[in-house]
């Protein structure tokens, strides 16, 4: 399956008490016109966005961010705005999983 491209990558899950430092939050990401393929570009090269989505209504992109202190989770929220293209953004922190 592997060979063939059917099975693309392996991964592993942890329970959530194992990384219980660590800061978790969705990032609801605004893009000004047609700049999408640039900012999805750029936030690609943040190691701290575990997984980027694009959506419909009034957010363009979703980011999962991971990081370790607030201090960090601070500076990429910073980042995220800087980049070319992002016109606004809204973050929540995620407290606990309910449901995985």
């Amino acid at each position: 399956l592997v060979a063939s491209g059917v099975i693309v990558g392996f991964s592993v899950r942890v329970r959530d008490e194992a990384a219980v430092d660590r800061i978790r939050a969705m990032s609801l990401i605004e893009v000004e016109g047609r700049s999408t393929d640039a900012v999805i570009r750029t936030l690609r090269g943040f190691p701290e966005i575990a997984s980027l989505h694009s959506t419909n209504g009034a957010w363009d992109l979703v980011a999962e961010l991971r990081v370790d202190t607030l201090a960090e989770f601070d500076r990429v929220l910073g980042r995220i705005r800087g980049v070319d293209g992002v016109i606004n953004s809204e973050t929540s922190l995620l407290l606990s999983s309910v449901l995985r």
